[in-house]
């Protein structure tokens, strides 16, 4: 059976589209069999998410472990078949996921405040040309 005993990334780089979570030997290990194999960048080193989907993108990408002279791969893949690799991997990369939902609620409520502002002048305009106050009608006239 295989299990994550420890994954911290060495360094995260987050780019427009993707985060490469970069590993080192001391930062990611995995029991299997009842034995801890430690990490070692022989091969790849790192793990590449787009940050829009967080679809992991490199998953043949082939990691080493290793116990004394032992050595074991693991492909990405493999890797994400491990539901503790999977929730580990989502806890590190979440916060540097781009969410395209809240971007979209930030414009969308910058929308609705201009209409309510030039609505609101409007009004303004209004209650002036009631009052007949010229110099208010003057000046709310040029924020339209």
């Amino acid at each position: 059976m295989v299990t994550v005993n420890m994954l911290k990334p060495y360094y995260i780089k987050a780019e427009d589209n993707y985060l490469r979570i970069i590993l080192a030997y001391q930062y990611f290990s995995v029991l299997i069999n009842q034995k801890i194999y430690q990490f070692i960048p022989v091969e790849a080193k790192e793990i590449r998410i787009h940050r829009r989907t967080g679809k992991v993108e490199n998953v043949e990408a082939k990691f080493a472990f290793q116990k004394g002279k032992e050595v074991i791969y693991m492909t990405v893949s493999e890797l994400m078949l491990l539901p503790d690799f999977v929730d580990q991997l989502h806890s590190i990369a979440e916060p540097y996921y781009i969410n395209e939902t809240a971007i979209d609620q930030k414009n969308e409520s910058a929308i609705i405040v201009r209409e309510l502002e030039h609505e609101n002048v409007k009004r303004l305009i209004d209650k002036a040309l009631d009052e007949q106050d010229k110099e208010a009608f003057h000046t709310l006239v040029k924020y339209l």
